[in-house]
Parts: C-alpha cells; structure tokens; sequence
C-alpha cells in the first residue's frame, strides 16, 4: 500500500486474535484466527462507516469469546481503497499490520499448487505469513506529516499532468511550425510559451516583422536570446513546411493547452508554497536543509513519503522503504551483479535521485565521492543511485542524533543539535 510506511515484525502470542481483512473497492473480506487455532468463518462486510462499525462489533465480540488481551489486524496492500478503514481502526487498541501481496500470491500457489484467487481464500493466506513472522507493521502520516504527504502527491501528479500537455502542445506546434521547435528548442520556456500564444504560426512571426521579433524576444527571455536567434525564426518562418489547412481548429487548441499550462503553474507554485508552509511544523527539518543541495521542496517531499523519520530504528528499514535496498542474483560459479530492489515508494526514490544530482556537482559535498564512483569504471546512472543511497543513510543519522551536517567534518570535531542550531 502506497500511503503507508512498514517494518517486518512478529507480533503473534497465545493472547492475540488475528484478524485479516482482503481489502476491496466496496466490500471487504473479514477473517478471525485464535491462538487455539480455531477461527471464524469468512465474512463481508461493506467499505462504509456502517460497514466498520459491524466489522468491529465482529471481531470485539469473538475476542471477548475467547478472552483474549491483544488483537492484531492484518490486511494486503491494496493502495487508497484501505485507508478509511485503517484511520477507523488507528483509532482503536490493535496494532495494524500488512504484508507484501508478492508473498500472499506465491503462498497461495505453494499451499494449493494454484495462482486461484478468490475472497474466501485470501484473507486465511494473510494470516498464514502474519503467523510466519513476515508482517510489516503500519505507520500512518498524523498531523503536518500526513498534510505533506497529500501535498507532495498533489505536486507530483500536477507535474505529470503538466508533462503529458506540453507533449500535447509539441504535437500540435510540430504539425503548425515544425521549424519552430528547431529554433527555439522546446515548448516549456516563457518566450516559447509567449510567442505560441501571440504569433503561433509562420504568418504571424513574418507579419510581427524582425525587428519587433528581435524586442519580443529579448524581453521575454531577459536578454538570453539576441537578434541571432530571432533572425533564425523569421527566416524559418518564411520557408516553413507547416501546414496551413485546419490552421483554425490547431490554434483555438494550442490556446487552450496554454491556459492549462498556465493554471497548472499557479496550482504546483500553491502547493509548494503550503509545502514550505507544512515543513516549518516538522521539529527536525533543519536536519535535512543543512545539507547543501536538499532545498524545501525535495526535503518536504521526503518527509511527506517517509511519514516520520523518527519512527525507524534502522538505515535497513527506511532503505527498504525507498526501495533501496540491494539484492543479487548468484547460483554456484555464477556471480550476479547487485541492483536495487525497486519495491518501495518511487516517489521516494525519485526525491533522493534529484537530491543525488544536486550533491554532485562540484563543490557539492558528495562531488569528491561521485567522481570516485566514475574512476572506478562505475556507470554514471548507477553512481547517482549509490550516492542517492549514501544520502538517504546520512539524512537518517542527522535526525537520529538531532545533528545538522558539517562540511569537511573532521574526527573529534563538535557537532551542533538541531534545536540549538535553529
């Protein structure tokens, strides 16, 4: 499940009632195991208040049955559908934990020697790796955390949006004024954007006149762009291979890419607005701004995916998390090489990879070790993810031990806390 952190515990005793749930879009599939191994039958139950309050009277009832202290309830990880459920239960005595749907598929097919799935069969396979010890325990976002988490989503999904309409817009451009993207090289720039909105076509720049192109151009691009380029557009204009049949319906779309474009800015440049906002609550987040090259945004993402630092023991646990984590694939004389799991948050990984980046540039305080990396004979890719992963371990020390990062850090050299240091 996306909206939640994990660590692998093993939480079974002869006083818990486990309780599995496989979660669905509209009704969920209820499971109760006792420490006596006897166990209810299968029930459903609707995804609705109504719905939880029944599945609840349910289980409290055959715990009290039994006499049981603690209650663990476990579920598969099935994305948004559930999350009402698991903030109804957050707020109850039971430890909520999932478990890797990779593990529910392969143990079903292991005890019936087949990949059938059905509703009745799920939640016991559930409880089945729960009892082996292979559950991960849950951490919802509470508070700021959680805003971040909504926000950094929100960013992310704006950002895709914006990307599949300036693909869109580079279409229609290309069909309009092929030349154009020649010239001036993308879609994505405010003199580009400018000059798609006030003289789309060939005609327009040839009428618009070279020496007012000249002035439209530098103003818009602030000097960046000189007479030079906007000599090469006026004469792409007059050879243009554009077409000119349909022109009407392209541009009456072109102007309406543009407004989206526009208003999409405006809702990401709110939403990181609100992100800095949020990230003035969280108490450790100079930790991560101490570090040249984490700005606001990507520190705010961070906190947003990870849901509270503070809450991990290990470097093992929030690297698994990211998807991090490294793994082989070797058999007798056969040396596999090492990659990353990729089974945690994308996004995640995504923020340190752009954080990795900005660290190793020069003068950046992981440059010295990138280039290390490359003299090595290291692949440029897979450099950035080992320096990615170095960052992830040295932000989890700082706000393990309320520090702020030091360049040039010498042994025996003090460090300052965090709270001292704001």
């Amino acid at each position: 499940m996306k909206e939640i952190e994990t660590r692998k515990c093993k939480i079974i005793n002869e006083k818990t009632l486990l309780v599995t749930v496989d979660m669905g879009k509209a009704m969920h599939t209820g499971y109760c195991r006792c420490p006596d191994d006897t166990e209810t039958k299968v029930f459903e139950f609707f995804n609705t208040g109504q719905g939880f309050h029944k599945f609840w009277g349910h289980i409290t009832q055959v715990m009290s049955a039994k006499n049981l202290e603690e209650m663990v309830v476990g579920f598969e990880s099935t994305g948004s559908y559930a999350e009402p459920l698991l903030h109804y239960l957050m707020k109850r005595r039971v430890k909520l934990v999932q478990v890797n749907p990779m593990h529910t598929k392969r143990l079903k097919e292991l005890q019936g020697n087949s990949p059938n799935k059905t509703d009745q069969k799920d939640p016991k396979v559930i409880a089945d790796i729960i009892e082996l010890g292979h559950a991960l325990t849950v951490i919802i976002p509470e508070g700021a955390t959680a805003e971040l988490r909504r926000l950094t989503q929100a960013r992310e999904r704006a950002i895709q949006r914006r990307t599949a309409i300036f693909n869109q817009l580079h279409d229609l451009v290309f069909i309009l004024f092929p030349e154009f993207l020649q010239v001036m090289n993308t879609v994505k720039t405010v003199s580009s954007q400018y000059l798609l909105k006030h003289y789309p076509t060939p005609q327009d720049i040839i009428h618009h006149g070279l020496d007012a192109l000249t002035d439209t151009l530098r103003r818009t691009s602030r000097g960046k762009l000189d007479e030079e380029r906007a000599r090469s557009l006026y004469e792409a204009a007059r050879e243009s291979a554009g077409i000119k049949e349909g022109q009407t319906s392209i541009l009456i779309e072109i102007r309406e890419i543009l407004a989206i474009i526009e208003s999409s800015e405006r809702f990401i440049a709110e939403i990181e607005k609100e992100m800095s906002c949020r990230l003035d609550e969280i108490p450790y987040k100079n930790s991560l701004l101490s570090l040249k090259g984490i700005g606001e945004i990507i520190a705010a993402g961070l906190i947003g995916e990870v849901g509270d630092f503070t809450k991990f023991k290990t470097i093992s646990e929030i690297t698994k998390l990211a998807g991090l984590d490294l793994f082989e694939v070797s058999s007798g004389k056969h040396k596999g090489q090492r990659h990353i799991s990729k089974r945690g948050r994308p996004l995640m990984r995504k923020l340190l990879f752009f954080a990795a980046i900005n660290v190793v540039r020069k003068g950046g305080i992981m440059h010295e070790q990138y280039q290390k990396y490359i003299n090595r004979g290291m692949p440029r890719m897979k450099a950035l993810v080992a320096i990615a992963r170095k960052l992830l371990c040295v932000i989890f020390a700082l706000v393990r031990d309320h520090r702020e990062y030091i360049s040039n850090f010498r042994k025996g050299q003090n460090t300052v806390p965090v709270k001292e240091a704001a």
